[in-house]
């Protein structure tokens, strides 16, 4: 394919949902007076105040995921999503996640599919071990075609074991665990190339899985950093969605070099050489093999490497500066 692709090409622009986003926040400014004021906001997960405990809380979706699963007459896995988009980011302020709550928009009502959906559902909140509180489906034949999942969830975190990324300083290094796949994130860009080169979701990508299994591959639960955080010592937390590597600048203003990377699973080979996508692209689209990231004092993170408690390894550094680097390439410009 001589056509090269990238994420807003493919319509999904990052810099104009950031103005988008920038331009709906700038609108709401009350606080609420009294006992549950707001501690943290506009992180991976926002916090109010009860006492000597926070409340996290976010919200997420599984995206344009969804639309290979209908591809594919699978949905079994997206519940899995949904549950992971919310759950890591409650964990990447230093929560422990304990509920959450379903929404499901759909054009008109299939109980063979809210069934698929559900397993995914009981699957994620067993792994994260939280509970599927309640939620809300909605019928709207006039707005929707097919449907669409999200969730909110809650969890809570001692007030002075909050982790924001402000003690992030250079000479920490940035310790990758690995994702399982493409997750819920870039799937709009990863359809557009697959569509576009005119394979079908059901042809054969390896070892006798097809391209849309592999897409469907659900996004990976880091249930195991909460342990990580009762034994280490840990200055920032990246969960690596939309945006790709750039989620580290939600942190402390720095220099985040990524000079090892983990390994990139071959489905990302597979969507950069098929849509002649970018380097710099696929790494401000795409996790590229790393789902979350600690930021951690050097001999933590070596102390962690020996321990077997989590797959994952070294792959950079912090430094004197700011931007995101992968090996020489800056990938926020």
């Amino acid at each position: 394919m001589t056509e090269k692709f990238s994420y807003a090409k493919s319509g999904v622009d990052i810099k104009q949902e950031e103005k988008a986003v920038k331009a709906l926040v700038e609108k709401i400014k009350h606080i609420r007076k009294g006992f549950g004021q707001p501690i943290l906001m506009g992180h991976y997960a926002s916090i109010v105040d009860f006492g000597t405990f926070g409340i996290a809380i976010t919200t997420d979706g599984v995206g344009s995921k969804i639309m290979v699963a209908e591809a594919v007459g699978r949905f079994d896995t997206i519940g899995i999503d949904c549950v992971a988009m919310n759950v890591n980011d409650i964990i990447a302020v230093g929560a422990e996640p304990v509920a959450m709550v379903d929404y499901i928009a759909a054009e008109r009502p299939d109980e063979k599919i809210m069934a698929e959906i559900a397993k995914g559902l009981e699957k994620g909140c067993e792994i994260a071990n939280i509970t599927l509180v309640g939620g809300e489906t909605a019928t709207l034949p006039d707005m929707i075609k097919g449907f669409d999942l999200a969730g909110t969830a809650i969890g809570f975190v001692e007030k002075d074991r909050i982790i924001t990324g402000e003690k992030v300083r250079p000479g920490d290094v940035i310790f990758g665990i690995p994702s399982s796949g493409i997750h819920s994130n870039g799937l709009t860009l990863a359809r557009k190339v697959v569509e576009k080169s005119g394979l079908s979701y059901s042809d054969e990508f390896e070892n006798g899985k097809s391209i849309g299994e592999v897409l469907l591959t659900p996004t990976r639960i880091y249930i195991e950093v909460l342990d990580i955080l009762r034994n280490y010592e840990v200055h920032g937390m990246a969960h690596i969605t939309g945006g790709g590597v750039l989620n580290l600048k939600r942190l402390k203003k720095a220099k985040y070099v990524i000079s090892k990377p983990l390994p990139v699973q071959q489905i990302f080979k597979f969507i950069q050489e098929l849509g002649n996508v970018d380097d710099d692209e696929m790494y401000r689209t795409f996790n590229m093999g790393m789902g979350f990231a600690l930021i951690m004092p050097e001999d933590e993170a070596r102390r962690l490497e020996k321990s077997g408690i989590v797959e994952g390894r070294i792959v950079g550094s912090v430094e004197e500066g700011e931007g995101v680097y992968v090996r020489d390439l800056r990938i926020d410009t």
